[in-house]
């Protein structure tokens, strides 16, 4: 170590166990740049790097891309998030372990039954397949529910309505008494967070995801609520419960990803008790716009979605699409808009929308923040527009 408390390329490596030609290839990728570049060319690390380098080498092993783990490590310059940096890589190894238990009881069964009969049972090697690749879909469930966690928190940051808006959409709810409640797309169950005291007496509410692992988080976040919450698997357009089982159903900015709208939509309405109530939310074409002007200012051939959300379901043709199942159909805005003055929290909501950043910021995230610091610098802050709101169907 230096006398100013840095380490060179070699020394990191050498006290971190790991070859130079990782150091080094982490540093051209982006992912693990040194703290400083001296003057003589030395690039330099401090302490605190090898509680990133950590974090990239447990992610790497959990089986995360190197695209994935810049999303996942691109803001660790803030220091203080070491202590969530732990838990994150706590919760998946755990989830690693259970996958791994599950794998060696489907091996040690399929040895029993081969011990048991000459005859090899096919379909019992294609189970196992599935079992030995569900650790691919754990990978990407987690890193769904990392990005997703990662928007709500540019909006839970930096939002200028004082009512945010899983407490507005708490207030529409109209919940009464004994009602029974599903919510489709729960996600990690953030609309129900910090609510539970304010649900009435015998409310009974299921919380539904087709992901699987999203169900699990949202149980991890919720538990079981004094018997309140019961958490279930299942696609939108297949509603496993009987006619007339709800008094309101919920789908929060759900419906523009669903395939079949129209057979989900009359699921809805064959679930939903005479008078009850559907609501559901969704985004507006102006939405965030600033965001999307000001990636493709760096480079006009990023999108942040594959398509854009409010052209399958938006605030300006959800009513005409929901006109065709429900008989009344009222819409409400949400007035907001978020003001932000720090370049890591944009950079890293930009990087967990689903379309193409990675493709074209490649090794050029470094530079891509330094834009957006300097676009910052320049403005103080940025105002994105917020364009959301809710249909309310009877």
């Amino acid at each position: 170590m230096t006398r100013d408390g840095y380490y060179t390329s070699g020394e990191f490596a050498k006290k971190a166990n790991v070859t130079l030609r990782t150091v080094r290839y982490y540093d051209r990728q982006g992912i693990l740049k040194p703290s400083k570049v001296a003057g003589n060319g030395y690039r330099l690390y401090t302490d605190a790097d090898f509680a990133k380098l950590q974090k990239i080498l447990s992610l790497k092993y959990l089986g995360f891309s190197l695209d994935e783990i810049m999303t996942m490590t691109i803001n660790d310059d803030d220091r203080d998030d070491i202590k969530e940096s732990i838990r994150l890589q706590l919760s998946l190894v755990q989830k690693k372990m259970e996958h791994l238990k599950l794998v060696e009881q489907s091996l040690q069964d399929m040895v029993r039954k081969m011990e048991e009969s000459k005859e090899i049972d096919w379909n019992e090697v294609v189970e196992l397949i599935h079992v030995t690749n569900m650790e691919k879909g754990l990978v990407e469930q987690y890193k769904n529910a990392s990005n997703l966690d990662i928007r709500i928190d540019l909006h839970k940051k930096y939002s200028q309505n004082p009512v945010s808006w899983f407490d507005w959409i708490f207030q529409k709810l109209e919940m009464k008494k004994g009602s029974r409640i599903l919510e489709l797309g729960c996600g990690t169950g953030e609309l129900w967070r910090g609510h539970e005291d304010k649900i009435p007496e015998d409310v009974k509410i299921v919380l539904s995801d087709q992901s699987e692992g999203m169900v699990e988080d949202a149980q991890k976040l919720l538990g079981f609520g004094g018997g309140i919450f019961e958490y279930e698997t299942f696609p939108c357009e297949k509603i496993p419960k009987e006619e007339n089982s709800f008094d309101l159903v919920i789908a929060n900015h759900v419906l523009f990803y669903v395939k079949d709208r129209r057979k989900a939509l009359k699921e809805i309405r064959r679930v939903l008790k005479p008078g009850g109530i559907f609501l559901c939310s969704t985004y507006g074409s102006r939405h965030m716009q600033e965001i999307t002007q000001l990636v493709q200012e760096f480079d006009q051939r990023i999108t942040l979605s594959a398509n854009c959300l409010y052209d399958e379901f938006g605030l300006e043709n959800g009513k005409e699409q929901l006109l065709e199942i429900f008989d009344d159909v009222k819409k409400e805005k949400y007035k907001d808009e978020l003001l932000v003055d720090q370049p890591q929290p944009l950079v890293a909501y930009i990087l967990s929308c689903h379309g193409n950043q990675h493709e074209y910021l490649g090794k050029r995230y470094q530079e891509f923040k330094e834009f957006i610091r300097r676009r910052m610098e320049r403005k103080g802050k940025i105002r994105i527009t917020k364009d959301a709101g809710i249909f309310l169907c009877r």
